[in-house]
Protein backbone atom coordinates (compact mmCIF):
# COMPACT_ATOMS: atom_id res chain seq x y z
CA UNK A 1 0.00 0.00 0.00
CA UNK A 2 1.46 3.38 -1.01
CA UNK A 3 1.74 6.11 1.61
CA UNK A 4 1.00 9.72 0.73
CA UNK A 5 1.74 13.05 2.41
CA UNK A 6 -0.87 15.81 2.14
CA UNK A 7 0.13 19.39 3.06
CA UNK A 8 -2.81 21.80 3.20
CA UNK A 9 -3.42 24.66 5.67
CA UNK A 10 -7.18 24.75 5.07
CA UNK A 11 -8.69 22.27 7.50
CA UNK A 12 -11.74 21.55 5.36
CA UNK A 13 -9.79 20.98 2.16
CA UNK A 14 -7.22 18.84 4.00
CA UNK A 15 -9.94 16.66 5.53
CA UNK A 16 -11.71 16.28 2.18
CA UNK A 17 -8.55 15.19 0.34
CA UNK A 18 -7.56 12.82 3.16
CA UNK A 19 -10.98 11.15 3.26
CA UNK A 20 -11.08 10.91 -0.53
CA UNK A 21 -7.69 9.19 -0.73
CA UNK A 22 -8.38 6.85 2.18
CA UNK A 23 -11.59 5.72 0.50
CA UNK A 24 -9.42 4.85 -2.50
CA UNK A 25 -7.24 2.67 -0.27
CA UNK A 26 -4.26 4.99 0.28
CA UNK A 27 -2.54 5.51 3.63
CA UNK A 28 -2.43 9.27 4.23
CA UNK A 29 -0.31 11.44 6.50
CA UNK A 30 -1.89 14.91 6.55
CA UNK A 31 -0.38 18.10 8.02
CA UNK A 32 -1.44 21.75 8.01
CA UNK A 33 1.89 23.58 8.23
CA UNK A 34 5.08 23.62 6.20
CA UNK A 35 7.26 22.96 9.27
CA UNK A 36 5.36 19.76 10.07
CA UNK A 37 5.66 18.68 6.44
CA UNK A 38 9.43 19.23 6.41
CA UNK A 39 9.75 17.26 9.65
CA UNK A 40 7.87 14.36 8.07
CA UNK A 41 10.07 14.49 4.97
CA UNK A 42 13.22 14.44 7.12
CA UNK A 43 11.93 11.36 8.93
CA UNK A 44 10.80 9.42 5.85
CA UNK A 45 10.41 9.65 2.10
CA UNK A 46 7.04 9.50 0.38
CA UNK A 47 6.41 8.25 -3.16
CA UNK A 48 3.65 10.87 -3.62
CA UNK A 49 3.28 14.29 -1.96
CA UNK A 50 0.28 16.60 -2.44
CA UNK A 51 0.80 20.19 -1.30
CA UNK A 52 -0.81 23.57 -1.52
CA UNK A 53 1.47 26.30 -2.95
CA UNK A 54 0.70 29.10 -0.50
CA UNK A 55 1.04 27.84 3.08
CA UNK A 56 2.77 30.04 5.68
CA UNK A 57 6.33 31.37 5.82
CA UNK A 58 7.21 28.67 3.31
CA UNK A 59 5.51 27.57 0.10
CA UNK A 60 4.74 24.41 -1.76
CA UNK A 61 7.93 24.98 -3.74
CA UNK A 62 9.89 24.41 -0.51
CA UNK A 63 7.92 21.21 0.05
CA UNK A 64 8.68 20.17 -3.53
CA UNK A 65 12.42 20.71 -2.98
CA UNK A 66 12.44 18.76 0.27
CA UNK A 67 10.42 15.88 -1.18
CA UNK A 68 12.75 15.61 -4.16
CA UNK A 69 15.76 15.76 -1.88
CA UNK A 70 14.38 12.92 0.22
CA UNK A 71 13.48 10.87 -2.87
CA UNK A 72 14.27 12.17 -6.38
CA UNK A 73 11.59 9.84 -7.75
CA UNK A 74 8.86 11.34 -5.57
CA UNK A 75 5.83 12.55 -7.56
CA UNK A 76 4.80 15.95 -6.17
CA UNK A 77 1.36 17.40 -6.98
CA UNK A 78 0.91 21.10 -6.23
CA UNK A 79 -2.44 22.83 -5.72
CA UNK A 80 -3.32 26.53 -5.64
CA UNK A 81 -6.13 29.01 -6.12
CA UNK A 82 -3.60 31.69 -7.07
CA UNK A 83 -1.57 30.25 -9.88
CA UNK A 84 0.91 32.37 -11.82
CA UNK A 85 3.30 31.90 -14.70
CA UNK A 86 6.30 32.25 -12.39
CA UNK A 87 5.20 29.60 -9.89
CA UNK A 88 4.32 27.12 -12.63
CA UNK A 89 7.67 27.64 -14.35
CA UNK A 90 9.58 27.24 -11.08
CA UNK A 91 7.58 24.16 -10.17
CA UNK A 92 8.16 22.67 -13.62
CA UNK A 93 11.91 23.27 -13.44
CA UNK A 94 12.00 21.68 -9.99
CA UNK A 95 10.33 18.54 -11.29
CA UNK A 96 6.69 18.84 -10.20
CA UNK A 97 4.51 15.98 -11.43
CA UNK A 98 1.37 18.08 -11.92
CA UNK A 99 -0.17 21.38 -10.94
CA UNK A 100 -3.88 21.56 -10.09
CA UNK A 101 -5.95 24.75 -9.89
CA UNK A 102 -8.47 25.11 -7.07
CA UNK A 103 -11.32 24.45 -6.89
CA UNK A 104 -10.94 21.08 -8.57
CA UNK A 105 -13.21 18.12 -9.22
CA UNK A 106 -12.55 15.27 -6.78
CA UNK A 107 -12.27 12.86 -9.70
CA UNK A 108 -9.46 15.03 -11.07
CA UNK A 109 -7.47 14.59 -7.86
CA UNK A 110 -7.91 10.81 -7.86
CA UNK A 111 -7.00 10.58 -11.54
CA UNK A 112 -3.85 12.67 -10.97
CA UNK A 113 -2.75 10.58 -7.99
CA UNK A 114 -3.22 7.36 -9.93
CA UNK A 115 -1.22 8.75 -12.84
CA UNK A 116 1.53 9.73 -10.42
CA UNK A 117 1.53 6.25 -8.89
CA UNK A 118 1.77 4.65 -12.32
CA UNK A 119 4.60 6.91 -13.41
CA UNK A 120 6.88 6.46 -10.39
CA UNK A 121 8.67 3.44 -11.84
CA UNK A 122 9.50 5.44 -14.96
CA UNK A 123 10.32 8.77 -13.32
CA UNK A 124 13.82 10.17 -13.58
CA UNK A 125 16.18 10.23 -10.62
CA UNK A 126 18.07 13.43 -11.34
CA UNK A 127 18.68 15.55 -8.26
CA UNK A 128 16.97 18.91 -8.40
CA UNK A 129 19.13 22.02 -8.52
CA UNK A 130 18.61 25.52 -7.25
CA UNK A 131 15.79 27.56 -8.75
CA UNK A 132 16.94 30.37 -10.99
CA UNK A 133 15.30 33.75 -11.06
CA UNK A 134 12.78 33.89 -13.88
CA UNK A 135 11.80 37.05 -15.72
CA UNK A 136 8.63 38.67 -14.45
CA UNK A 137 5.62 38.60 -16.73
CA UNK A 138 2.21 40.16 -17.11
CA UNK A 139 0.61 36.75 -17.40
CA UNK A 140 -2.17 37.14 -14.88
CA UNK A 141 -4.67 34.41 -14.10
CA UNK A 142 -5.15 31.38 -11.89
CA UNK A 143 -8.16 29.79 -13.59
CA UNK A 144 -7.88 26.13 -14.55
CA UNK A 145 -7.62 26.95 -18.25
CA UNK A 146 -4.76 29.38 -17.62
CA UNK A 147 -2.91 26.90 -15.45
CA UNK A 148 -3.06 24.48 -18.38
CA UNK A 149 -1.65 27.24 -20.61
CA UNK A 150 1.23 27.80 -18.16
CA UNK A 151 1.96 24.09 -18.07
CA UNK A 152 2.09 23.89 -21.85
CA UNK A 153 4.35 26.94 -22.06
CA UNK A 154 6.72 25.46 -19.48
CA UNK A 155 7.08 22.33 -21.64
CA UNK A 156 7.41 23.89 -25.08
CA UNK A 157 9.35 27.08 -24.30
CA UNK A 158 12.77 25.38 -23.89
CA UNK A 159 12.37 23.65 -27.26
CA UNK A 160 12.60 25.13 -30.75
CA UNK A 161 9.20 23.76 -31.78
CA UNK A 162 7.12 25.87 -34.16
CA UNK A 163 4.01 27.02 -32.31
CA UNK A 164 0.56 28.12 -33.49
CA UNK A 165 -1.49 30.26 -31.08
CA UNK A 166 -5.23 30.36 -31.74
CA UNK A 167 -7.61 32.70 -29.99
CA UNK A 168 -9.93 35.66 -30.25
CA UNK A 169 -8.66 39.21 -30.61
CA UNK A 170 -7.52 40.61 -27.28
CA UNK A 171 -6.81 37.31 -25.52
CA UNK A 172 -3.07 37.97 -25.21
CA UNK A 173 -1.53 35.86 -27.95
CA UNK A 174 1.49 38.13 -28.39
CA UNK A 175 2.02 38.22 -24.63
CA UNK A 176 2.14 34.41 -24.61
CA UNK A 177 4.53 34.41 -27.56
CA UNK A 178 6.83 36.79 -25.69
CA UNK A 179 6.64 34.58 -22.60
CA UNK A 180 7.65 31.55 -24.65
CA UNK A 181 10.59 33.50 -26.05
CA UNK A 182 11.71 34.78 -22.62
CA UNK A 183 11.76 31.23 -21.26
CA UNK A 184 13.62 29.74 -24.23
CA UNK A 185 17.28 29.36 -25.07
CA UNK A 186 16.87 32.35 -27.41
CA UNK A 187 15.86 34.76 -24.64
CA UNK A 188 18.94 36.98 -25.02
CA UNK A 189 18.27 37.43 -28.76
CA UNK A 190 15.62 39.44 -30.61
CA UNK A 191 11.88 38.90 -30.47
CA UNK A 192 10.38 40.43 -33.62
CA UNK A 193 6.58 40.67 -34.05
CA UNK A 194 5.01 41.05 -37.49
CA UNK A 195 1.33 41.88 -38.06
CA UNK A 196 0.78 40.01 -41.31
CA UNK A 197 -2.74 41.39 -41.65
CA UNK A 198 -1.49 44.98 -41.63
CA UNK A 199 1.03 44.55 -44.47
CA UNK A 200 -0.04 44.68 -48.10
CA UNK A 201 0.46 41.30 -49.86
CA UNK A 202 2.84 42.92 -52.35
CA UNK A 203 5.09 44.13 -49.52
CA UNK A 204 5.02 41.09 -47.25
CA UNK A 205 7.80 39.25 -49.11
CA UNK A 206 10.25 42.14 -48.81
CA UNK A 207 9.17 42.73 -45.21
CA UNK A 208 10.00 39.15 -44.21
CA UNK A 209 12.82 38.23 -46.61
CA UNK A 210 14.38 41.63 -47.28
CA UNK A 211 15.16 43.30 -50.60
CA UNK A 212 18.17 44.56 -52.54
CA UNK A 213 18.56 48.11 -53.73
CA UNK A 214 16.75 48.65 -57.03
CA UNK A 215 14.74 45.43 -56.78
CA UNK A 216 11.49 47.38 -56.94
CA UNK A 217 10.33 50.96 -57.29
CA UNK A 218 11.37 52.92 -54.25
CA UNK A 219 14.01 50.44 -53.10
CA UNK A 220 16.81 52.98 -52.71
CA UNK A 221 18.91 50.80 -50.41
CA UNK A 222 19.37 47.19 -49.34
CA UNK A 223 16.81 46.24 -46.74
CA UNK A 224 17.22 43.48 -44.17
CA UNK A 225 14.06 41.43 -43.71
CA UNK A 226 12.44 40.56 -40.43
CA UNK A 227 13.58 36.93 -40.53
CA UNK A 228 17.22 37.91 -40.92
CA UNK A 229 16.92 40.66 -38.30
CA UNK A 230 15.68 38.03 -35.86
CA UNK A 231 18.58 35.62 -36.56
CA UNK A 232 19.03 33.31 -33.52
CA UNK A 233 15.89 34.82 -31.98
CA UNK A 234 12.14 34.46 -32.41
CA UNK A 235 9.74 35.78 -35.06
CA UNK A 236 6.09 36.20 -34.14
CA UNK A 237 3.83 36.10 -37.21
CA UNK A 238 0.54 37.55 -35.99
CA UNK A 239 -2.68 37.10 -38.02
CA UNK A 240 -1.07 34.37 -40.13
CA UNK A 241 -4.52 33.53 -41.51
CA UNK A 242 -4.47 36.81 -43.46
CA UNK A 243 -1.39 35.90 -45.50
CA UNK A 244 -2.09 35.96 -49.24
CA UNK A 245 -2.46 32.50 -50.76
CA UNK A 246 0.19 33.30 -53.37
CA UNK A 247 2.82 34.07 -50.70
CA UNK A 248 2.03 31.03 -48.57
CA UNK A 249 4.18 28.74 -50.76
CA UNK A 250 7.26 30.94 -50.20
CA UNK A 251 6.62 30.94 -46.48
CA UNK A 252 6.27 27.14 -46.57
CA UNK A 253 9.62 26.80 -48.35
CA UNK A 254 11.27 28.95 -45.71
CA UNK A 255 9.88 26.79 -42.91
CA UNK A 256 11.13 23.67 -44.69
CA UNK A 257 14.58 24.92 -45.68
CA UNK A 258 15.25 27.76 -43.19
CA UNK A 259 16.69 29.80 -46.05
CA UNK A 260 15.70 33.24 -47.29
CA UNK A 261 16.22 34.91 -50.66
CA UNK A 262 15.79 38.69 -50.49
CA UNK A 263 13.78 40.25 -53.31
CA UNK A 264 16.20 40.87 -56.19
CA UNK A 265 18.86 38.48 -54.88
CA UNK A 266 20.19 35.56 -56.90
CA UNK A 267 21.25 33.39 -53.95
CA UNK A 268 19.64 32.22 -50.73
CA UNK A 269 21.17 32.32 -47.29
CA UNK A 270 20.31 30.51 -44.09
CA UNK A 271 18.78 32.04 -40.98
CA UNK A 272 18.19 30.51 -37.58
CA UNK A 273 14.89 31.66 -36.13
CA UNK A 274 12.09 30.16 -34.12
CA UNK A 275 8.65 30.82 -35.59
CA UNK A 276 5.57 31.42 -33.47
CA UNK A 277 2.42 32.30 -35.38
CA UNK A 278 -1.02 33.37 -34.26
CA UNK A 279 -4.49 33.77 -35.69
CA UNK A 280 -7.98 34.74 -34.62
CA UNK A 281 -9.42 32.95 -37.66
CA UNK A 282 -10.30 29.23 -37.95
CA UNK A 283 -7.35 27.98 -40.01
CA UNK A 284 -8.83 24.51 -40.41
CA UNK A 285 -11.90 26.00 -42.06
CA UNK A 286 -9.70 28.18 -44.28
CA UNK A 287 -7.87 25.02 -45.33
CA UNK A 288 -11.17 23.28 -46.07
CA UNK A 289 -12.30 26.30 -48.12
CA UNK A 290 -9.07 26.33 -50.12
CA UNK A 291 -7.95 29.69 -48.71
CA UNK A 292 -5.00 28.37 -46.73
CA UNK A 293 -2.47 25.74 -47.77
CA UNK A 294 -2.84 22.49 -45.86
CA UNK A 295 0.90 21.76 -46.01
CA UNK A 296 1.67 25.18 -44.54
CA UNK A 297 -0.90 24.60 -41.81
CA UNK A 298 0.83 21.31 -40.92
CA UNK A 299 4.19 23.12 -40.71
CA UNK A 300 2.85 25.87 -38.46
CA UNK A 301 0.81 23.48 -36.34
CA UNK A 302 3.63 21.48 -34.71
CA UNK A 303 2.37 22.64 -31.31
CA UNK A 304 -1.06 24.27 -31.20
CA UNK A 305 -2.08 26.29 -28.17
CA UNK A 306 -5.64 27.58 -27.87
CA UNK A 307 -5.75 30.81 -25.88
CA UNK A 308 -9.05 30.94 -23.97
CA UNK A 309 -11.37 33.95 -24.13
CA UNK A 310 -11.76 35.93 -20.92
CA UNK A 311 -15.36 34.71 -20.47
CA UNK A 312 -14.01 31.17 -20.01
CA UNK A 313 -11.34 32.18 -17.48
CA UNK A 314 -13.48 31.94 -14.34
CA UNK A 315 -12.07 34.06 -11.53
CA UNK A 316 -9.45 35.84 -13.64
CA UNK A 317 -11.43 39.06 -14.16
CA UNK A 318 -10.91 39.86 -10.48
CA UNK A 319 -7.15 39.24 -10.63
CA UNK A 320 -6.73 41.16 -13.88
CA UNK A 321 -8.80 44.10 -12.63
CA UNK A 322 -6.68 44.47 -9.50
CA UNK A 323 -3.50 44.21 -11.60
CA UNK A 324 -4.61 46.90 -14.05
CA UNK A 325 -5.91 49.07 -11.21
CA UNK A 326 -2.48 49.13 -9.55
CA UNK A 327 -0.83 49.77 -12.91
CA UNK A 328 -2.97 52.78 -13.82
CA UNK A 329 -3.15 54.17 -10.31
CA UNK A 330 0.65 54.32 -10.45
CA UNK A 331 0.73 55.72 -13.98
CA UNK A 332 -1.78 58.50 -13.34
CA UNK A 333 -0.89 59.12 -9.65
CA UNK A 334 -4.40 58.14 -8.56
CA UNK A 335 -5.73 56.26 -5.53
CA UNK A 336 -8.90 54.82 -7.02
CA UNK A 337 -10.47 52.10 -4.87
CA UNK A 338 -12.20 48.99 -6.21
CA UNK A 339 -15.40 48.21 -4.33
CA UNK A 340 -16.67 44.62 -4.14
CA UNK A 341 -19.90 45.53 -5.93
CA UNK A 342 -17.82 46.98 -8.76
CA UNK A 343 -15.77 43.86 -9.25
CA UNK A 344 -18.94 41.74 -9.23
CA UNK A 345 -20.39 43.90 -12.00
CA UNK A 346 -17.22 43.47 -14.06
CA UNK A 347 -17.24 39.72 -13.48
CA UNK A 348 -20.80 39.44 -14.82
CA UNK A 349 -19.88 41.01 -18.17
CA UNK A 350 -18.86 38.68 -21.01
CA UNK A 351 -15.99 40.82 -22.36
CA UNK A 352 -16.23 40.30 -26.13
CA UNK A 353 -12.97 42.24 -26.46
CA UNK A 354 -11.27 40.00 -23.88
CA UNK A 355 -8.33 41.12 -21.71
CA UNK A 356 -7.50 44.10 -23.91
CA UNK A 357 -11.03 45.43 -23.51
CA UNK A 358 -10.89 44.98 -19.72
CA UNK A 359 -7.55 46.78 -19.61
CA UNK A 360 -8.90 49.83 -21.47
CA UNK A 361 -11.99 49.79 -19.25
CA UNK A 362 -9.95 49.88 -16.02
CA UNK A 363 -7.71 52.63 -17.40
CA UNK A 364 -10.78 54.71 -18.21
CA UNK A 365 -12.28 54.08 -14.77
CA UNK A 366 -9.09 55.09 -12.99
CA UNK A 367 -9.27 58.48 -14.69
CA UNK A 368 -13.02 59.02 -14.64
CA UNK A 369 -14.44 57.04 -11.69
CA UNK A 370 -16.65 59.28 -9.51
CA UNK A 371 -15.20 60.01 -6.05
CA UNK A 372 -12.26 57.72 -6.76
CA UNK A 373 -14.41 54.59 -6.35
CA UNK A 374 -15.19 51.81 -8.78
CA UNK A 375 -18.49 50.54 -7.46
CA UNK A 376 -21.44 48.82 -9.10
CA UNK A 377 -22.79 52.05 -10.60
CA UNK A 378 -19.43 53.19 -11.98
CA UNK A 379 -18.68 49.78 -13.50
CA UNK A 380 -22.11 49.41 -15.10
CA UNK A 381 -22.04 52.96 -16.46
CA UNK A 382 -18.65 52.27 -18.02
CA UNK A 383 -19.88 49.00 -19.55
CA UNK A 384 -23.01 50.66 -20.93
CA UNK A 385 -21.02 53.49 -22.46
CA UNK A 386 -18.50 51.08 -23.94
CA UNK A 387 -21.27 49.10 -25.61
CA UNK A 388 -22.66 52.18 -27.30
CA UNK A 389 -19.97 54.63 -28.35
CA UNK A 390 -22.37 56.84 -30.21
CA UNK A 391 -24.54 57.14 -27.12
CA UNK A 392 -21.48 58.06 -25.09
CA UNK A 393 -20.48 60.83 -27.47
CA UNK A 394 -23.98 62.30 -27.40
CA UNK A 395 -24.74 61.95 -23.69
CA UNK A 396 -21.68 63.48 -22.02
CA UNK A 397 -23.44 66.87 -22.20
CA UNK A 398 -22.14 69.40 -19.69
CA UNK A 399 -19.65 67.01 -18.05
CA UNK A 400 -17.90 65.83 -21.20
CA UNK A 401 -15.61 68.85 -21.53
CA UNK A 402 -14.26 68.31 -18.03
CA UNK A 403 -13.83 64.58 -18.67
CA UNK A 404 -11.98 65.24 -21.92
CA UNK A 405 -9.65 67.71 -20.20
CA UNK A 406 -8.91 65.22 -17.42
CA UNK A 407 -8.16 62.40 -19.87
CA UNK A 408 -5.95 64.61 -22.05
CA UNK A 409 -4.06 65.75 -18.97
CA UNK A 410 -3.56 62.15 -17.83
CA UNK A 411 -2.36 61.07 -21.29
CA UNK A 412 -0.12 64.13 -21.65
CA UNK A 413 -2.14 65.34 -24.62
CA UNK A 414 -2.02 62.10 -26.62
CA UNK A 415 -5.31 62.34 -28.52
CA UNK A 416 -5.28 58.81 -29.92
CA UNK A 417 -4.82 57.36 -26.45
CA UNK A 418 -7.40 59.76 -24.98
CA UNK A 419 -9.99 58.79 -27.60
CA UNK A 420 -9.56 55.08 -26.72
CA UNK A 421 -10.05 55.79 -23.02
CA UNK A 422 -13.12 57.94 -23.69
CA UNK A 423 -14.58 55.25 -25.95
CA UNK A 424 -14.93 57.52 -28.98
CA UNK A 425 -13.30 57.79 -32.40
CA UNK A 426 -10.32 60.13 -32.70
CA UNK A 427 -12.13 62.28 -35.28
CA UNK A 428 -15.02 62.61 -32.84
CA UNK A 429 -12.58 63.83 -30.19
CA UNK A 430 -11.19 66.41 -32.63
CA UNK A 431 -14.68 67.75 -33.31
CA UNK A 432 -15.39 68.05 -29.59
CA UNK A 433 -12.09 69.84 -29.01
CA UNK A 434 -12.96 72.31 -31.77
CA UNK A 435 -16.31 73.02 -30.12
CA UNK A 436 -14.55 73.42 -26.76
CA UNK A 437 -12.17 75.93 -28.34
CA UNK A 438 -9.09 73.90 -27.45
CA UNK A 439 -6.07 74.97 -29.48
CA UNK A 440 -4.49 72.10 -31.38
CA UNK A 441 -0.95 71.16 -30.66
CA UNK A 442 -1.07 68.15 -28.39
CA UNK A 443 0.35 64.87 -29.65
CA UNK A 444 -1.76 62.47 -31.69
Amino acid sequence: MRRLLVVEDDNGVRATITTLLELEGYEVDAVGASGDALDRLREASYPIVISDIYLDERTGLDILKAAKQADPRCAVILMTARGSMETVMKATEAGVFDYIAKPFELDRMIETVKRAEASISDSGADAEGEDEELPESEMIGSSAVMVEIYKTISRVAPTDATILLEGETGTGKELIARMIHRNSGRADQAFVPVDCGAIAPTLLESELFGALKGSYTGADRDRIGVLEAAHRGTVFLDEIGDVDLGFQLKLLRFLQERQIRPVGASRSRGVDVRVISATNRPLQKLVDDGKFRQDLWFRLNVVRLRVPPLRDRHGDVRLLTHFFLRKYNDRYSQQVKLIESGIRALEQYRWPGNVRQLQHMVERLVILAPYGRIDDAAARDAIDSMESREQVSESLADTEAEQIRRVLLATKGNKSHAAKILGIERKTLYRKLERMGVVDGAST
